[in-house]
């Protein structure tokens, strides 16, 4: 796995699909929110005295903050980098795994997906490779034991199935 990244910007991790949607917003946001937005400001500015015009205020306000979210998705799309599968032994525990642990006080089972930062969706069982539970998973392998320290405690679970 060779790093090509000259910037010296950190590299983020993705999986194919959090990717895809990463650069879908990036496209979306550079072809037709630009324009929208442009087109909002042309029709307040029309509309006369700048100094006390709403309209114009909130248009340029937006733009700023859309042109700020294609400044960040422009970086971290820079450093980013999908793991292919055969890149990968399949009991390795990375970006793009699907964990099933197993509560070694409980006995109970909860399976996560392991994703990058920006795709990170607790909701949907998809953790990063930053919480707490994703950096103890990282790089392990099946039937490691790992302990995820949490606000709650300290918890241990044993990686009982990693596939992609």
């Amino acid at each position: 796995m060779s790093n090509l990244n000259t910037e010296q910007q950190p590299v983020k991790l993705f999986t194919v699909e959090g990717l895809k949607k990463m650069e879908d917003e990036l496209e979306e946001l550079k072809t037709v929110r630009r324009a929208e937005v442009a087109e909002r400001i042309k029709v307040a500015r029309s509309f006369g005295d700048l100094s006390e015009n709403a309209e114009y205020d909130a248009a340029k306000n937006e733009q700023a903050f859309m042109e700020g979210r294609i400044l960040e998705l422009e970086t971290i799309l820079r450093g980013a980098m999908v793991l292919s599968e055969d890149e990968v032994p399949s009991d390795l525990v990375t970006v793009g795994s699907i964990v099933r642990l197993r509560d070694e006080k409980t006995g109970k089972e909860v399976e996560y997906s392991l994703v990058g930062s920006s795709e990170a969706d607790p909701m949907a069982m998809k953790i990063s490779t930053e919480s707490p539970i994703g950096t103890a998973l990282f790089n392990k392998r099946l039937g490691d034991t790992v302990r995820v320290s949490v606000p709650a405690g300290q918890f241990d679970y044993s990686i009982v199935a990693v596939r992609r």
